[in-house]
């Protein structure tokens, strides 16, 4: 095992005891909870955990061999996905047999390809064969790693290589299987043009609502990005129906859903 890797896992321990999130069994365990661009936070993956949520977004680039972990061009300060994701989760299946101790809820890694799809990917595959407790297809994984962005749709049905994909609303009824596609994401504004300061209109609630039914008729969760991250707004999407809130605001969302019990 490398020292680095070892080094990893021991900083992390450190992080659990200190923050209690690895070891409490009272974490909250949020499974509405998405952290959209994860990576911009001061703390990435970890303030996310520390917040209990249950989904984080990873946009990764394939630069000189690399896969690097940046919203737009990654530079010298970008990290890789190895690092700030991949070893981590390894570590905490080690630590846990799952991401949360005491809880046996799947946690979703969304890596959304912002580079060419099948060189991508097949680095991404590479990658990942050396963490095998990270690839898993059936529903109940303790770790859930979906393709978003630039999917190479065909080659990853084929590979069955571990990796899920993230799936588009025009994706319901082409009978892929809740194992391969387990999110339907969609941009919230192709939905509503809400903005979040008042209620809704019942047309644009039933529309959203309608797409949450059709979504969850396949055993699918439901993300819709770009929505206003208010908590009038999260409260108004989870009654309509859609399971992940994709936010930025990490500690709000996670006492509203605290508050919820959720």
């Amino acid at each position: 095992m490398r020292i680095d890797y070892m080094m990893t896992r021991t900083l992390l321990l450190l992080f659990c005891f200190s923050a209690n999130t690895c070891f409490s069994q009272h974490q909250p365990v949020h499974i509405n909870a998405h952290a959209h661009n994860d990576y911009e936070h001061d703390r990435p993956l970890m303030s996310a955990l520390q917040n209990g949520f249950i989904s984080v977004e990873a946009d990764v680039h394939l630069q000189d061999g690399k896969l690097l972990v940046s919203h737009n061009h990654p530079d010298k300060n970008s990290s890789s996905l190895e690092k700030l994701y991949l070893e981590p989760l390894d570590s905490l299946l080690v630590l846990n047999s799952g991401v949360y101790k005491d809880s046996k809820t799947t946690f979703y890694l969304m890596i959304d390809i912002k580079t060419e799809a099948e060189s991508t990917y097949q680095a991404i595959k590479q990658q990942l064969a050396t963490y095998p407790s990270l690839r898993c297809l059936v529903n109940n994984c303790p770790v859930k790693i979906f393709i978003s962005g630039n999917r190479p749709i065909a080659t990853i049905m084929k590979d069955h290589s571990g990796v899920a994909l993230d799936g588009r609303p025009d994706d319901v009824g082409k009978g892929y299987s809740s194992e391969m596609m387990p999110v339907i994401s969609d941009n919230f504004k192709n939905w509503s043009d809400w903005n979040g300061k008042s209620k809704p209109s019942s047309n644009e609630l039933a529309r959203i609502k309608s797409l949450a039914s059709r979504v969850h008729g396949e055993g699918k969760k439901l993300r819709l990005w770009a929505i206003p991250d208010n908590e009038m707004a999260w409260a108004v999407l989870l009654d309509a129906g859609v399971d992940f809130i994709n936010t930025d605001h990490l500690e709000d969302v996670g006492r509203f859903l605290s508050l919820r019990g959720l």
